[in-house]
């Protein structure tokens, strides 16, 4: 007869087993591969800064650890890096991506780009931060505050179209009826910063104040910007200090409002790392655990904070469903948005 000891020691003994042979399986699974981050904007970013810290230690927490290289990717808004992701890149777990939350909502909105991707049937990892977006201008224009804008012409900065600076130019221009004239075509976010400075575009929207305090902490600092309002689902505790006001303040009607909460809502996901539909579930279980390990690491969290990269993470379980709860919008509010992006 088994002693009850006996019993115990011999559960004890398989699950022991067991757990070396999963721990086994999983660092099969990537030992000797390299993982590649496909970067949908260009160099210098934000996305591109935030990508390179993770590309710094993600080896470290997933078993096996394999290599890793950052591809840059940038055009319209992220959607092309997001269609290669969807369509291109192996689907053997080696290849994910750091987009704009802006290429997970233009499809909703453009339906050349939804039949590149769907958004909805897209894997999402993480998403490393959701936060404030703001409408800035340089300090030398004309356009220092909302009131101004109604008033007096600032010619705004933006990328290409279905990007977060030419979406949100556009959203406020009419949502608010601010007196904006677009101009797109630059490269992303480093590239708009720099020809505010050179004068060749009063401001920017749609710009992240993560992507401002870790890439012109002294703007900030010395005051060479104007911040207009601040878009956030939640205000942003320094910013409420500085007195910016929320874009609720300036919508034009209650369905500006709802047109504003629909396109703003990716800020809920404003950081988001994706991997195409046909990856091995096993991929995608290693890598979500990788990330949330990540965000509790302290060589990791430490160079966030040496970068001042700021992390507010949400998992990619809850990104999923969010992304989910979007495709789900009533139709009017979708039509209503669809009119102010074109």
């Amino acid at each position: 007869m088994l002693h009850r000891g006996m019993i115990f020691a011999a559960g004890a003994y398989v699950a022991s087993v067991a757990f070396a042979s999963t721990t086994t399986r999983a660092a099969d699974f990537y030992a000797g591969r390299t993982l590649t981050i496909i970067v949908g904007n260009d160099v210098g970013g934000g996305f591109d800064a935030y990508a390179r810290l993770f590309a710094r230690h993600l080896s470290r927490v997933i078993p096996g650890q394999p290599g890793l290289v950052v591809q840059n990717m940038p055009g319209a808004g992220s959607a092309t890096a997001t269609s290669y992701i969807a369509r291109v890149a192996a689907k053997d777990g080696t290849v994910f991506g750091a987009i704009t939350p802006g290429a997970i909502v233009a499809p909703l909105f453009d339906d050349r780009t939804r039949r590149q991707y769907d958004p909805d049937k897209l894997i999402y990892l993480t998403s490393a931060d959701s936060g404030s977006r703001l409408c800035v201008t340089w300090h030398q224009s004309a356009v220092k505050s909302v009131a101004d804008a109604k008033h007096t012409k600032a010619v705004i900065g933006a990328a290409g179209a279905g990007s977060s600076s030419s979406d949100y130019a556009k959203l406020h221009r009419t949502t608010s009826a601010l007196n904006f004239d677009i101009v797109s075509g630059y490269k992303g976010t480093g590239d708009i910063l720099l020809a505010m400075e050179r004068r060749e575009v009063d401001g920017f929207c749609g710009v992240d104040w993560a992507s401002l305090t870790s890439q012109r902490p002294d703007w900030i600092r010395d005051g060479k910007i104007n911040l207009l309002f601040e878009v956030g689902v939640k205000p942003n505790p320094e910013l409420t200090a500085r007195k910016v006001p929320l874009v609720w303040d300036s919508t034009i009607n209650p369905e500006a409002r709802a047109v504003v909460e629909l396109v703003t809502s990716q800020q809920d996901f404003a950081r988001p790392y994706i991997m195409a539909a046909d990856n091995p579930a096993e991929a995608v279980k290693l890598l979500r655990t990788a990330f949330a390990q990540l965000y509790k690491d302290d060589k990791f969290v430490a160079d966030a904070e040496k970068s001042a990269l700021i992390l507010s993470p949400t998992s990619g379980e809850e990104v999923q469903a969010m992304v989910g709860k979007l495709y789900a919008a009533p139709k009017e509010i979708v039509d209503a948005a669809r009119n102010v992006l074109k």
